[in-house]
């Protein structure tokens, strides 16, 4: 199912000279009786054409985009729906939405957002911390928690001894928070039984788990490990939150406002996260 701007979906449909046909549903229970006889859409008439621009942000498109948002976790949190996909969001438009923050919703509390691109998949301790403010954030307890979730989290999705690697925060990971905040961790992480390694140098870390040596790396900040996807492939990459007791799944990019509503966007993170999404909610892990 959808959830959007019903007009707008079928004006971009022309755009990419898709024949496809659309239905508006009511809600989950409406869209699965239709069986396929069309793509179901749930548009709650939050926002309409005439309240927005193509390619450009605006008010009106922020409140509605929170508000899909906080629906379709509700939706979640219910059981009406097994999880639900976030397309990119532009966040200049929740600002003018008045959203001085990400808006309820956004950031589920006790997450982590999980990158993948084939076989290199990273969990970061934080997102968009400034860098100034990263090492105060690695601690022993913040690394150890991390460890454990993911672990956790991939031994329930079929991986039976998940190989987790932790990269360390400072160059040849020989800076003092590797040997006293990092390094605790990883061997607190091993006498529990996980099998994990660390803290191991950043600069060669993400190429072993592509080489197939770790399921995933423990990054201690956003940008360490969203380079290494971004290079190895950014449209096969999608991002997994880890910690919410549903699926969710969003696209590693932003909304590209410059060519928006030019049939010029590449589709492959949204196919690799709609595969990602279909996948863990029917129980067949990655």
């Amino acid at each position: 199912m959808l959830i959007g701007n019903h007009d707008g979906i079928v004006q971009t449909a022309r755009t990419a000279k898709l024949d496809l046909q659309f239905q508006r549903v009511a809600d989950p229970a409406e869209a699965r009786a239709l069986a396929g006889a069309a793509i179901p859409v749930f548009d709650d008439g939050a926002v309409t054409m005439g309240d927005y621009t193509v390619g450009q942000p605006s008010a009106a498109g922020g409140r509605a985009t929170a508000g899909w948002i906080a629906r379709s976790v509700a939706w979640a949190e219910a059981r009406a729906i097994d999880g639900f996909i976030i397309g990119p969001v532009d966040n200049s438009s929740f600002k003018l939405a008045g959203y001085t923050k990400s808006p309820p919703g956004m950031n589920p509390a006790n997450s982590y957002l999980l990158r993948m691109s084939g076989k290199l998949r990273f969990i970061p301790l934080g997102e968009h911390v400034m860098i100034r403010d990263v090492p105060p954030m690695v601690t022993t307890a913040k690394v150890l928690e991390v460890i454990t979730l993911i672990g956790t989290t991939l031994r329930s999705w079929g991986v039976e001894r998940p190989r987790i690697a932790v990269a360390g925060l400072n160059p040849h990971a020989a800076g003092s928070e590797d040997a006293e905040q990092i390094a605790p961790a990883v061997a607190a992480a091993q006498a529990a039984g996980l099998d994990v390694k660390g803290p191991l140098s950043p600069d060669t870390v993400f190429r072993r788990a592509l080489h197939g040596e770790f399921d995933v790396v423990v990054a201690m900040y956003h940008d360490q490990g969203q380079i290494a996807i971004k290079t190895t492939g950014l449209e096969e990459a999608c991002a997994i939150f880890i910690g919410p007791p549903y699926v969710r799944v969003g696209t590693p990019h932003g909304s590209a406002l410059d060519i928006a509503g030019q049939n010029k966007a590449q589709f492959g993170t949204m196919l690799t996260a709609l595969n990602a999404a279909a996948s863990l909610a029917g129980g067949h892990g990655l």
